[in-house]
Order: structure tokens, then C-alpha cells, then sequence
């Protein structure tokens, strides 16, 4: 954490106050919806929708395929804290802004998190518009969004990542998956840092070392979910084959249409998991 600890703490405090002035109710869940996957969000009951503009000390998100809007409402017996569209390196925010809104979440008493993204296909035996449940990252980008002075009052100073993406949860997805008769993949998710796509090369190596999708997000958001000791399952949707697999060239018009394409199947799913998603007083 770079900045100055009580002055983070006072803007979060501002934040978290503000958002419970507008709010009615407590969430159960957090859920972050990636390039193309926010229409997640229209299935809410009981909606209340904030721009991100309005919420104190929220930055703007400015990728394609993001609303930059928070809306709360009910889904499967739970309230859900949905953001639509989140913050990425490549925009030039640094980790501790990323992550801000996992500290609301927290702060706001939401212990479960769901984070879902747009990535490329690294794994050249899946397909596009398959769906991934992450179970493990590769992060070799230096910077992490827990880095500088510790505030015990959030996490320990050095804390485990054996079960980031909590193993428990993606078992209710699988079962969940087999359950609508869909076919779900399970792997390794690499962070890039963007906004450039990667080359063939780089592909390659991701592949060696394990790596079976390719995104530019999630990853800062993951660790700080670890250290906040919250719950938390991945989901990817595979919008295209990486670079240097088939012969053609990447398009952000790409991801976005096969978000789109695949929203019916992803909103399906997703709803399975929180209908099944038991909310207990020790999660």
C-alpha cells in the first residue's frame, strides 16, 4: 500500500459511507463483470445503480466494454454488489487504485467475491467462447497491490496463496456446469500487463510455463481478495485464440462480440452458482 495509511483510510471511510447512504440493504456477494459480460447486471431485481462518477474516491473506468456504473440488487436469494467494469494497469492506475473497490467490498462486510474477465485462448486444444474457471495465476509483473507499508487492521503482512481461487467454489461450478450440461474448463490464468496484446513469442512462453489463458486484469484484484481473507472464484470467457495460434490478427471488436455471443450461457451459469452459493455467518 503506497499511499499514506490513515489517508487511505479516511477515503475509504468516505466512500463506504456514502455507498450506505444510497443503499438499503447488505450484499452477500461481490462480482467484478469483465469486457462484454456486464449484462449480468440486467438480471438484478430491485436494482440501484450508482455511476462510478458519483461514488467519492472511485476512479474512472475507461476500457471498452465496461458501463463504469455499480449496481446492488437481488439475484438467486442473495444481494449482489455488481461492478460494471473495473480499473486496469494499463490505464494507468497503479495497484492500490485497482484494487480499491475489493476494500469496499470488505469494508462493507462482503466475505465472497466473484471475478469474472474477457481473456485469449492460450491452450490450443480449447476453443473460443469456452468458458474457464480459474484455478491458479501466473503473476511476473513486479508491482502487487499489496506493496508498501502494512495495516494489520486489513490482512497480515505476508499471507497464503495456496487457495486464492477457493477450491470450494469451484467445485459448486463444476457441479453446477454438469448440472446445465455445460462443458466448463479449468486452468491457469496469466497476467499481461497491456494494453497491447502480446505477440507470438510471448505466447509461447506463457505456454511453457503453464499458462492456459492470457488476460490483462484480475490478477490485483485476486491478491487483494487473499489478503482481505475473502472468498473467491474466477470465471473466464475465452474471446479469442492468442496471438500466433491461428493466422489473424487481435481486435478488441473481437472480445466484445464474443462476450456477447457467450452471455446467455455465462448469465446461466452464473445464476446456477449464486442460487447454490450457501451464505453462512463464517464465510
Amino acid at each position: 500500500m503506497k499511499k499514506d495509511i490513515d489517508v487511505f483510510k479516511k477515503e475509504l471511510a468516505e466512500t463506504v459511507d456514502f455507498l450506505k447512504g444510497r443503499l438499503n440493504r447488505k450484499a452477500d456477494i461481490g462480482i467484478i463483470l469483465g469486457s462484454g459480460l456486464g449484462e449480468l447486471a440486467g438480471e438484478l431485481e430491485n436494482r440501484v445503480t450508482i455511476p462510478y462518477a458519483e461514488i467519492p474516491n472511485f476512479p474512472a473506468s475507461t476500457a471498452p466494454g465496461h458501463e463504469g456504473q455499480l449496481v446492488i440488487g437481488d439475484l438467486g436469494g442473495k444481494t449482489l454488489f455488481c461492478m460494471q467494469g473495473r480499473f486496469h494497469y494499463y490505464e494507468g492506475y497503479d495497484m492500490e487504485t485497482i484494487v480499491y473497490p475489493i476494500y469496499v467490498m470488505k469494508s462493507m462486510g462482503i466475505d465472497n467475491l466473484i471475478v469474472t474477465n474477457a481473456a485469449g485462448c492460450v491452450n490450443a486444444d480449447w476453443n473460443v467462447g469456452d468458458l474457464m474457471l480459474i484455478k491458479d495465476h501466473i503473476k511476473l509483473l513486479p508491482d502487487s497491490p499489496v506493496r508498501g507499508p502494512n495495516c494489520e487492521d486489513f490482512g497480515m503482512r505476508f499471507f497464503d496463496m495456496s487457495d486464492v481461487y477457493t477450491k470450494e467454489l469451484r467445485d459448486i461450478a463444476k457441479k453446477t456446469a454438469a448440472e446445465q450440461g455445460l462443458e466448463i474448463r479449468e486452468g491457469v490464468y496469466y497476467l499481461y500487463p497491456g494494453p497491447n496484446f502480446e505477440t507470438p513469442a510471448e505466447i509461447r512462453m506463457i505456454r511453457t510455463l503453464g499458462g492456459d489463458a492470457v488476460g490483462m486484469s484480475t490478477v490485483p484484484e485476486a491478491i487483494a481478495a487473499a489478503y482481505l481473507s475473502m472468498r473467491l472464484l474466477g470465471i473466464t470467457c475465452l474471446t479469442n485464440m492468442a496471438s500466433g495460434i491461428l493466422d489473424e490478427k487481435l481486435t478488441t471488436e473481437e472480445v466484445i462480440e464474443t462476450g456477447m455471443k457467450v452471455k446467455d450461457t455465462f448469465i446461466r451459469l452464473l445464476k446456477g452458482v449464486i442460487s447454490s452459493w450457501e451464505i453462512g455467518s463464517d464465510d
